[in-house]
Order: structure tokens, then sequence, then C-alpha cells
């Protein structure tokens, strides 16, 4: 018996590229001052980066003993706003690229 065309009990692999286009990963960075109070940076993070109370109060211990802390990653068009609000409210604040 001849057959012509392919075996259907053959398993082929068909090899493709998957282009994935991945955002860059940006990190909202607050620095820690001697001028701000824990309360004014609580309320902050609040109120700019949708913190809980409880979030917002641990990011302003670990700014104040550590120097800073990324308080929220993303995408750098949402967190330019938000960066921007807080140093109109008198904090220190900047936007680094996540390194991965």
């Amino acid at each position: 018996m001849s057959f012509s065309g392919t075996n259907p009990f053959t398993k082929t692999e068909v090899a493709t590229d998957v282009l994935t286009a991945e955002a860059a990963s940006w990190q909202l960075i607050v620095w820690n001052d001697e001028v701000n109070t824990f309360e004014w940076v609580i309320e902050t993070l609040m109120e700019v980066c949708g913190h809980s109370y409880e979030q917002a109060e641990q990011c302003s211990y670990i700014i104040h003993f550590k120097g800073k802390y990324s308080v929220k990653e993303g995408m750098y068009e949402d967190l330019e706003p938000m960066c921007n609000a807080i140093l109109e409210r008198g904090i220190s604040a900047t936007i680094e690229e996540l390194v991965s």
C-alpha cells in the first residue's frame, strides 16, 4: 500500500516567533527630608497615590529610616502626575526606571 502526502501520525513542530512589547516599568521615589511631618507625607500618599492609611504610614517610616522609598510602580505616564502632585506639596520625589 502506498500513501501520498504526509503521515497523519507524525508530529511536527512549527516554530513561531512571538513579538512582545514590554513597556518600561518606572518607580515613583519619595525622598526623606527634615521639613515635612509624618502626617503630611501619609496624607499625601493617601490622596495622591491611593494608599491606605496603613500602607502610607509604612512607606513614611521606610522613607524616614532608609532615606527614600519607591511608593508606586507603573507606566511613566501614570506616575508623572503623581510625582508633580507630590512635588507641589513640598515633598521631594523623582521617577526612576525600574531596574530588573
